[in-house]
């Protein structure tokens, strides 16, 4: 069975369509990085995982293993897809390696955060 979509306006209104695409367009920049985030931050470890960078500023993986109760190869494994994503940086102390959130990618976490962290004063 084909499912057709038929559309039944009597005219497109094209100024309209022509400023939504150039809409779009200009800001496909930010829907690429939104959609990166997204994508990280809809797996719920990794969730926490930024969480918990937001709340600390800097942790190692063992720390974060601990907190949220879960293997080192696990963790390393989260924090692997989030650091190719871009999302967090690491810094080497010894043998320690510790992570934290890229500056520049913060303002949408927060945002993102604050509403986890609202939502708990709420419940």
């Amino acid at each position: 069975m084909k499912l057709e979509i038929i559309c039944t306006r009597a005219e497109a209104n094209h100024t309209q369509l022509l400023n939504c695409q150039a809409t779009i367009e200009s800001l496909d920049n930010g829907f690429q990085q939104m959609t990166k985030l997204l994508s990280i931050a809809g797996n719920e470890v990794r969730l926490k995982i930024l969480f918990l960078l937001n709340m600390e500023k800097e942790l190692c993986p063992c720390d974060i293993a601990d907190i949220l109760k879960m293997s080192m190869p696990a963790i390393s494994q989260h924090i692997r897809k989030i650091k190719d994503a871009g999302f967090i940086v690491s810094r080497r102390e010894g043998q320690t390696l510790y992570y934290s959130l890229v500056n520049s990618e913060t303002q949408v976490l927060d945002n993102i955060l604050s509403s986890i962290k609202s939502s708990r004063k709420s419940a």
